[in-house]
């Protein structure tokens, strides 16, 4: 019995490349706040660059608590949206095309989400990375963390629960 060919590594890539970046563009507030995340395998780590326009208290100064709140949202949202999505996406079943065109799969919404301040946001880059907890047919439930420095002190982490869509699997 002969087995199919794996594909290319190049293609492999490519292909994960465009649904991550498909994923991203739908939400336009991720480009206000130019957060990226950067790819290695299923695993997501979101990029905050640090700009004046995010302090949010001049005088320690500090990255606004709101943009915090956002970032951990968006890492929590994209991560759990790319990890539904992966089974899909590596048997090919997504249409890249139609993502990138804005036609995205029906995503999870956000029930809940709860922010837990460590500490202030120094003006600097940060970085968010998401695990999801839970993910069944009804709901998920997603914990994320932010850092600056050092990855083992957090300047903020966050839970947030999902509901999935209905009548699709991931």
């Amino acid at each position: 019995m002969t087995r199919a060919a794996p594909e290319p590594v190049q293609v492999v890539k490519q292909r994960r490349d465009a649904a991550l970046s498909a994923l991203v563009s739908g939400v336009p507030y991720i480009a206000y706040l130019g957060v990226t995340f950067d790819r290695r395998g299923d695993e997501l780590t979101a990029v905050l660059p640090f700009r004046e326009d995010l302090i949010g208290n001049p005088f320690l100064p500090a990255i606004h608590g709101g943009v915090t709140a956002a970032f951990l949202e968006v890492t929590a949202m994209v991560t759990l949206n790319w990890t539904w999505l992966w089974g899909d996406l590596e048997a090919g079943a997504l249409d890249l095309d139609a993502m990138a065109s804005g036609q995205l799969p029906r995503l999870p919404k956000t029930i809940d989400f709860t922010v837990d301040y460590l500490r202030s946001g120094l003006p600097r880059d940060a970085y968010g990375r998401a695990r999801v907890t839970r993910s069944g047919r009804r709901y998920a439930s997603v914990q994320a963390e932010a850092w600056q420095d050092n990855r083992d002190r957090p300047f903020a982490q966050a839970t947030a629960h999902f509901l999935m869509p209905r009548g699709q699997q991931g």
